[in-house]
């Protein structure tokens, strides 16, 4: 089989990028905004496959139904193989249909967790999830009580402090993760330091670092997207699986804490699957509790990081001041300072 495979950035190749979206609405398939580079597959100048890669994450593999069997979407596995690589991203995952499952394990792929019928999210290695998991059950602490917080904090606000004060009364301890993608409007490392310093003096609380197994890329890509209105119920399906299955096992977690969200209709959709996905029953794995807080509120208004945000933008101090712990105002003024000398 005479194939001819190419590389396509979205940006400078919107007359390929028009077919390539046409052949995998065909196939049923929608690529994310955060999808970088593009593989195709071409035979005698017909477009036959195509997959992409999104950060570390392998999807929208498609291949023309009247080449399937041919062997058309291991080469370009392949292919998409050797770009991840070039790139230096070696712990990759794909995102895939279930019925492609048993063809993606014989490249060395694992199911990590699915989505119904609809799909399954796969990593290359057998035990990279495993030994994540024994890692984290080193933090295991005892109590019959034991909550759980997934927080971006993008920045950190006085309403998450609220939240964390609230849920660590509530428990025997609180395990605090921080979204580890840097998709955010401030860095993963800068958010680590605001939160560190925003929690302090909340005692049995352990803060714990992002991983991909847990509102990441790989896991739950719509929340990166949410501003464009992307909401996924299939990713978040696959995020909260994980949680339940391997996570929160591992660490006794019995309890995750949320905010209300009357603000961002992702969030609130993501909460409410939350609700259902932890809770229902799921033998061996014990129902896990979401307890909902009200938000945080201030003359009237929900204090959010995304209020902070636009405030920041704006040089409101002012208005900034009030929603935000010291550690963070101090922060958002030097980093505006910074920026405007610069600029």
């Amino acid at each position: 089989m005479n194939l001819t495979f190419k590389r396509v950035y979205p940006q400078r190749d919107a007359l390929r990028m028009s077919a390539i979206l046409d052949f995998l609405q065909t196939a049923g398939l929608t690529p994310d905004g955060d999808c970088e580079i593009f593989v195709i597959a071409e035979q005698c100048g017909r477009l036959v496959g195509c997959g992409t890669l999104a950060g570390n994450v392998l999807k929208c593999i498609a291949v023309d139904p009247q080449l399937q069997g041919e062997g058309v979407s291991l080469k370009l596995l392949t292919e998409l193989l050797t770009l991840a690589y070039e790139l230096g991203r070696s712990e990759l995952f794909l995102f895939t249909k279930p019925e492609n499952a048993v063809l993606f394990s014989a490249a060395g792929f694992s199911v990590i967790a699915h989505a119904g019928h609809q799909a399954v999210l796969m990593e290359n290695s057998s035990e990279r999830l495993s030994r994540y998991c024994r890692q984290l059950a080193m933090y295991r602490q005892p109590g019959e009580k034991v909550g759980a917080i997934v927080m971006n904090a993008n920045p950190f606000t006085l309403g998450h402090r609220w939240l964390v004060e609230q849920a660590a009364r509530q428990c025997d301890w609180l395990h605090l993760f921080v979204v580890k993608e840097d998709a955010s409007c401030f860095s993963y490392n800068d958010r680590w330091k605001l939160i560190e310093q925003g929690i302090a003096g909340i005692p049995h609380v352990t803060l714990h670092p992002g991983s991909a197994y847990l509102i990441s890329r790989a896991t739950f890509p719509g929340y990166f997207l949410k501003e464009k209105g992307v909401v996924d119920d299939c990713h978040s399906q696959i995020d909260l699986q994980l949680f339940r299955q391997h996570l929160a096992p591992v660490l006794g977690i019995t309890h995750r804490f949320v905010g209300s969200e009357p603000l961002c209709p992702l969030t609130h959709a993501y909460n409410q699957r939350m609700k259902i996905s932890l809770s229902a029953e799921a033998a061996p794995w014990p129902a896990i509790e979401v307890v909902e807080l009200e938000r945080m509120e201030l003359r009237g208004a929900p204090v959010s990081a995304s209020r902070v945000r636009k405030l920041y933008q704006a040089g409101d101090w002012q208005a900034v001041a009030p929603l935000v712990p010291p550690a963070t105002l101090t922060f958002l003024t030097r980093l505006a300072a910074s920026n405007k000398q610069t600029a």
